[in-house]
């Protein structure tokens, strides 16, 4: 019974990688736009020198992602810079999410 649930554990896996990574060009895509990080940090609460250590934190690029996706102009200028549907971030961040309330 084990190894019939192998590969479903191994696909959540793998779209629970994707979509860190996602979020982690998404963080990226915000740090290049010196007007968009402002905005992201204001809005956040974090400081320049603690966003490093915010990263860590579990449910920052579920964050991350969320900002993305609540801002239109920022989703559609993401979605084209990486090549992406716009929905994929949304997709994204529900992984992210469900994966977030599942760990212990």
């Amino acid at each position: 019974m084990k190894q019939s649930q192998r590969p479903t554990a191994d696909k959540a896996a793998l779209k629970k990688d994707a979509a860190v990574a996602l979020a982690i060009d998404a963080l990226g895509f915000i740090a290049g736009e010196p007007e968009q990080l402002g905005r992201f940090l204001a809005l956040s609460g974090i400081g320049p020198d603690s966003l490093r250590a915010a990263a860590r934190e579990p449910n920052f690029l579920l964050g991350v992602l969320d900002h993305v996706a609540g801002d239109e102009a920022l989703l559609v200028a993401f979605a084209g810079h990486s090549g992406i549907d716009p929905a994929e971030v949304a997709r994204a961040r529900d992984v992210l999410a469900g994966g977030a309330s599942e760990v212990p």
